[in-house]
């Protein structure tokens, strides 16, 4: 049996593989129904249909992440909060300019009668002050 740290990172991993695939529906799996986000654009929350909507036709497409440095700490046995940074490989929507911006993120999840969901993400670009 994994332990709690292993289980967070993969389905971490797991998430970040589901954009990457363009699985919506795995990505969704794996969030709340109400969720946030809180990024240099801004703080959202968004619900299943919110998200889809950003996945299927937002501006941008993650075509590869490269996840580092990871740090997770367990407020308590049903909150877990993953620290790292990660290299993205992103590209507008039907455009072929791949650009590789490096984030600091945090991802917070929460243990369900479902399992483990995320419930609210952050990123920050790396050397921001």
């Amino acid at each position: 049996m994994q332990n709690p740290r292993s289980t967070l990172i993969d389905l971490e991993t797991k998430f970040w593989q589901s954009i990457v695939d363009h699985e919506t529906d795995v990505a969704l799996n794996l969030l709340c129904e109400s969720a946030f986000m809180v990024s240099p654009h801004g703080a959202m929350k968004f619900d299943h249909a919110g998200y889809r909507q950003m996945a299927d036709h937002g501006t941008m497409v993650v075509n590869s992440f490269e996840l580092r440095d990871m740090e997770v700490v367990f407020p308590n046995d049903a909150t877990a909060i993953l620290s790292y940074r990660v290299k993205e490989g992103v590209t507008p929507r039907g455009q072929g300019a791949t650009t590789e911006p490096e984030w600091n993120d945090t991802s917070t999840w929460v243990k369900t009668n479902d399992g483990w969901r995320c419930a609210m993400h952050t990123e920050a670009p790396v050397g921001a002050h």
